[in-house]
């Protein structure tokens, strides 16, 4: 497997995550030898050894922010921490969510006894009927979503499109299994579709203005070919 590079200068690495794969390993993790995290991949690869700057869900994919000295870190979380990085993921759903809406339901944090304040824009896309029964309907339903996070709590995401009845496809703790046995039976689509689609900010140490874009995973593209969907990441 090779990396996918969005963009590299002296101080950052920016690269896009394969689904299922881990940032990388806690240190108590036992299964160190039964795969390669993201890191490791990165040091194999490119002889490069880099420092997560923000979190992204193993099964999720795309682009996460890589620092190439622990210094540079602190630089860069402050875009996180003071709201001045807009982040754009994209979501396919269960059934037709609402064509704009405002998530504010609080998502239980790390520690998981204690709720902390979580807010989304949620934004439809496109959709899609399929003459495909899932119980308990005859048929069914599919959104294309994009998700503005304003906050940045663990799976908040997944969590507030489960809160509103509309969950992400192959989201196995949150999400339906029925949807999901669908995708895979019909189409061979297994991996959760959310995907960290765009960075936009202002570069802390270059003063440039970035917009920075992870193209689609194969099970996306070939979702839009079959749902007749375009590609909210290609230019019209």
């Amino acid at each position: 497997m090779s990396i996918t590079v969005v963009f590299e200068d002296e101080y950052l690495l920016c690269v896009s995550k394969p689904n299922n794969m881990l940032v990388h390993h806690a240190h108590h993790s036992r299964n160190v030898a039964d795969e390669t995290s993201l890191l490791q991949l990165i040091q194999e690869e490119k002889g490069l050894k880099v420092y997560p700057i923000h979190r992204l869900d193993r099964k999720t994919s795309g682009i996460i922010l890589l620092a190439k000295e622990t210094t540079f870190v602190s630089k860069f979380q402050e875009l996180f921490t003071n709201n001045e990085i807009e982040k754009t993921y994209y979501g396919v759903v269960r059934g037709f969510s609402p064509e704009a809406k405002t998530i504010d339901s609080p998502v239980k944090g790390r520690d998981a006894n204690v709720h902390k304040e979580a807010l989304t824009h949620l934004k439809t896309l496109a959709q899609v009927t399929l003459d495909v029964p899932v119980k308990p309907y005859d048929s069914s339903r599919y959104s294309l979503i994009e998700l503005k996070p304003k906050t940045g709590r663990m799976h908040q995401l997944r969590v507030h499109t489960s809160k509103i009845s509309h969950p992400l496809i192959g989201d196995a703790k949150y999400g339906d299994k029925n949807h999901d046995l669908m995708f895979d039976e019909n189409f061979g689509w297994k991996n959760m579709f959310l995907h960290a689609g765009k960075l936009a900010f202002k570069h802390p140490f270059t003063n440039e203005e970035l917009v920075l874009k992870a193209t689609f995973p194969d099970d996306w593209i070939s979702l839009f070919e079959e749902f007749s969907w375009a590609n909210p990441l290609v230019e019209k």
